[in-house]
């Protein structure tokens, strides 16, 4: 089809972003829209508002908009970066969906074509973190504005700390069994295994210093303004844990979470005995919490999303549509379909449609 396009040069100032040139301020209607960039110019559908001169010209395009992988960058990124990304990543970009207005932060979600997404998407891990930027591939994302659901990971993702470490250093064996979880979270031991080894070192701790732990639990960045947006379009939201049901239920009440799932610590005569009761939700029970809450809340299934940051989570991870790593280890963020690796947790409201 036949559409009026306006051509703006690029400038040599590489520290320009994108925002610099293509204004954040448009009108919702216009978009899908046609974009073609490279490090010379901006071809745009001429009713986008571009913040330099720009010549328009009719010319006869063609305009599919029938792709869904989108690259999401934000438009605080240098426009020569983007190119960058874009042809490292070998990619194709053929319009600009929309630029979201969300948390204060501005994102660029563009059209693209990959070839190979699986190596597409392992460049752009590895380019996001040699430049320290929030970047992502997503195939058909979940949306927003539909309800979805959400389930988390705890320690080190929903909160700052690992809670077994934290009462193992109260109970005077934290160098023990921080080296031990450390390994479980690459993936180098049996989880089941890490997890009865490191409890069983907690024998005749006291039960008060869970209540220690739980009454100063940081809180990652984010996590309270990503629930609240979420509920507002009815999501719902959960923990799967290897950690503790005394600290997933403890965030299940403050966060008015719809469930968690976690692993009970034996408590006898005041004083933890070293025993999990029951089995250990281990990364196979993670994967079944998301499955059970699908069920139970009637979510379509391109509607859920799994974050983690060790390698428990990798199974829930595949098991959702979308599997975020969340400032992760190695092994997580070769096998998510996207991550965040500086941003605070309300970086994912970006990432959905």
């Amino acid at each position: 089809m036949s559409i009026t396009v306006q051509t703006l040069a690029i400038k040599e100032n590489k520290s320009l972003t994108v925002e610099q040139y293509i204004s954040v301020n448009q009108d919702s209607a216009s978009f899908p829209c046609y974009c073609n960039l490279s490090a010379a110019k901006i071809i745009i559908s001429a009713n986008i508002a571009l913040l330099d001169t720009a010549e328009s010209a009719n010319q006869s395009l063609t305009f599919s908009h029938e792709n869904q992988l989108e690259l999401v960058v934000f438009s605080n990124i240098s426009y020569l970066l983007l190119i960058e990304i874009v042809e490292q990543c070998q990619l194709s970009l053929t319009a600009l969906n929309a630029i979201n207005h969300r948390n204060n932060l501005v994102s660029f979600r563009f059209n693209v074509t990959s070839k190979d997404l699986k190596k597409s998407r392992e460049i752009l891990a590895q380019l996001s973190l040699k430049n320290s930027i929030e970047a992502a591939l997503l195939e058909n994302a979940p949306q927003l504005t539909i309800p979805g659901l959400l389930v988390m990971d705890m320690d080190s993702t929903t909160i700052e700390i690992e809670c077994i470490d934290e009462i193992a250093m109260l109970a005077g064996v934290g160098e023990q069994v921080a080296a031990v979880t450390e390994l479980a979270m690459q993936g180098k031991l049996d989880f089941a295994q890490s997890l009865h080894q490191r409890v069983s070192t907690l024998k005749d701790a006291p039960e008060k210093i869970l209540e220690d732990v739980a009454k100063n639990i940081p809180l990652m960045p984010g996590l309270e303004t990503l629930i609240q947006q979420l509920k507002l379009y009815n999501w719902r939201i959960a923990i799967a844990s290897g950690g503790f049901t005394y600290f997933a239920e403890h965030l299940e009440r403050m966060l008015g979470l719809d469930a968690s799932f976690a692993n009970k610590l034996e408590i006898e005569n005041g004083k933890l005995t070293g025993k999990v009761l029951g089995n250990v939700v281990d990364a196979q029970a993670k994967a079944n919490s998301l499955a059970v809450l699908t069920e139970k809340y009637n979510i379509d299934k391109n509607q859920t999303v799994a974050m983690g940051d060790g390698a428990n989570d990798l199974v829930m991870m595949a098991a959702a549509y979308l599997g975020v790593a969340y400032h992760a280890k190695p092994i997580v963020l070769a096998q998510a379909d996207s991550c965040i690796n500086y941003s605070g947790l309300d970086c994912l409201l970006h990432w959905l449609k």
